[in-house]
């Protein structure tokens, strides 16, 4: 098992299906499904994690201490319960520095599990075509009269 180290690599993962627990986030990503936007990178290579705690869970000896905590849940955790050729980011959350250790490993072996959720990563609701609930900026639509023009007196 591999570390992710570059930022292109965390971002990319971001991307992908994720599962949520009170201390941390779990987020893959399958390699093979990116097809030629690998950036030249081996697709069979091992699974590859990362680690992250953003600034807002406290100062930096407490993101350390997550991001410790992070790592041992991953040491003790059994390599054949994550799927190969994925690349994984746990993003820390404050929870994990006062959340009991067992209860956070089998927090991961459920994320592990448990169908990953893939996130819509635009603005707003997805659509597969135009809206017709809505009234347009015109004014035409459902429930409104067409917009009538007045000349000036």
């Amino acid at each position: 098992m591999d570390r992710l180290r570059q930022r292109a690599d965390f971002l990319a993962v971001a991307n992908g299906a994720r599962v949520n627990s009170p201390a941390f986030v779990l987020q893959s990503l399958d390699r093979r499904s990116l097809g030629h936007q690998s950036l030249g990178r081996d697709d069979s290579g091992p699974i590859r994690i990362g680690f992250t705690v953003t600034k807002k869970n406290g100062n930096a000896p407490e993101r350390n201490r997550i991001r410790r905590r992070l790592r041992e849940l991953v040491k003790r955790l059994d390599p054949v319960s994550m799927q190969p050729h994925h690349d994984y980011v746990l993003v820390g959350r404050r929870d994990a520095l006062s959340r009991d250790f067992t209860a956070m490993l089998d927090d991961l072996r459920i994320a592990f599990a448990k169908p990953a959720r893939h996130t819509h990563r635009g603005r707003g609701p997805r659509t597969d075509g135009p809206r017709t609930d809505r009234p347009r900026i015109d004014g035409s639509g459902p429930g409104h009269a067409p917009a009538t023009s007045r000349k000036p007196d």
